[in-house]
């Protein structure tokens, strides 16, 4: 049941998803917009930032031997060019922390969230992020290099060209009024991040005044923005930046960044769409990325492909609070099909499902463990699987209703109540 020695078997978080209080982000602004497409504020979140310990803890205590977090660059650098050494000091006792429990850190630099400061400069489609992202990255890799084995770059640095394609297909089912209701949860299910699409075009003309008073911009480039293919060749270039920041620092820190991959499925007539989507998914990154240490997969369904196009979930299937099908088998599907073309170490940086039964993590867990044993067991360099999330936690424009986490959190006190599936994630972790 266990997995071989060296493996990791973890859990991970994203810092505005769980810290709290995250104000100088560009998210924290959008949520506080009058007309915002947010459910409610992130406010204290999980309160992690003051309660790391505890919930490091608790990760350890059930088994599991490392942890996936981020690093938040709005706090590190609250106004561009002005550093806050409070804040790096922050991280590095957490990645201490970590260390002193025998819990591997995997540290991710950008998750989602940036800057305000960043998004008024024109965001993710400003040349000048690139060099900005490479001295935050340069800065944080001084303060905390020498106690870390794995980056992550940049978290789902594809996120924004598939947010682009759901957007299209979203307005033109919206031109209908009728089926704009059916349009917006058909497009949320088809994206592996917490959007609220219908109520995002039932605000865009208020939204488009407050983001101008807020960002100098009606559309600010925020990095889950709709992207041009300008704006994905920039992400991948800031990533690079930053790898060679890293490797001339520490060049024993492997370095890689995580995609959002569907396991993309066709019947008759159905190829061709599958495959421009996995060209457009994967594919055309691998220039960018080839002589990364590590690529981070993240899976969490699969998508279907007719004569049409891309199908809905198949009848009577299961769904997740997400709105997508429950399908753990995805995840090695996915595993096999990128180390075809991606030949260097793979990690699972997130796998999960947003449930409210956690008898059904629990089979989500072991249906996809299995699949990334048996991927082990064929040869591919895998070296590590961290599910999402380590616990209930802000998700995105959906507020708090999903849940995804192995802890749920009341929201009211802050008491962690771990669930089950925490401990049965952790008897899969190697031996000691």
């Amino acid at each position: 049941m266990r997995f071989p020695k060296g493996f990791m078997i973890g859990a991970a978080t994203a810092a505005h998803q769980v810290e709290g209080n995250n104000i100088h982000s560009d998210y924290w602004a959008q949520e506080h917009l009058p007309h915002t497409s947010f459910a409610e504020p992130s406010g204290e979140a999980c309160d992690h930032y003051h309660r790391y310990e505890e919930d490091i803890r608790l990760l350890k205590e059930a088994g599991l031997n490392a942890y996936r977090f981020s690093v938040e660059w709005a706090r590190i650098e609250p106004e561009e060019g002005r550093f806050d050494e409070k804040e790096a000091e922050h991280y590095r006792k957490v990645i201490r922390f970590c260390r002193e429990n025998g819990v591997e850190p995997v540290v991710t630099l950008h998750h989602f969230t940036s800057p305000a400061w960043l998004i008024r400069k024109g965001g993710w489609e400003a040349e000048s992020t690139v060099e900005d992202f490479a001295r935050y990255t340069d800065y944080i890799t001084e303060k905390l290099g020498d106690e870390l084995n794995y980056i992550c770059t940049i978290n789902e640095a594809n996120m924004g060209l598939q947010l682009a394609a759901i957007a299209k297909r979203f307005r033109l089912m919206a031109e209908q009024a009728k089926k704009a209701a059916q349009a917006g949860k058909a497009a949320e299910g088809n994206v592996q991040v917490g959007m609220n699409f219908e109520k995002m075009m039932e605000n865009m003309k208020y939204a488009a005044m407050e983001n101008a008073q807020v960002f100098g911009t009606p559309t600010p480039q925020v990095f889950v923005s709709a992207r041009t293919e300008e704006g994905d060749k920039l992400v991948m270039r800031a990533h690079q930046a930053a790898k060679a920041v890293i490797r001339k620092r520490f060049p024993k820190i492997k370095v890689g960044l995580t995609l959002s991959l569907h396991d993309l499925q066709w019947g008759p007539g159905g190829e061709a769409f599958a495959e421009a989507a996995w060209q457009e998914e994967f594919t055309h990154y691998l220039p960018y990325i080839e002589d990364d240490d590590f690529l981070g997969v993240q899976n969490y369904t699969r998508t279907e492909y007719g004569p049409e196009g891309q199908l809905p979930a198949p009848e009577g299937a299961e769904l997740t609070q997400m709105d997508y099908e429950f399908y753990p088998e995805a995840l090695a599907h996915v595993i096999r099909r990128v180390h075809e073309e991606f030949k260097g170490d793979l990690i699972v940086t997130e796998n999960g499902v947003a449930v409210s039964d956690d008898e059904r993590r629990v089979v989500f867990l072991r249906r996809a463990l299995d699949g990334t044993r048996a991927c082990l067991e064929e040869g591919i360099p895998l070296k590590g699987y961290f599910y999402w999330s380590l616990m209930d936690n802000f998700e995105w424009q959906k507020g708090f209703s999903m849940t995804f986490g192995l802890i749920a959190v009341d929201r009211g006190t802050q008491e962690r109540m771990p669930k089950k599936s925490l401990a049965f994630l952790g008897s899969f972790a190697p031996e000691k």
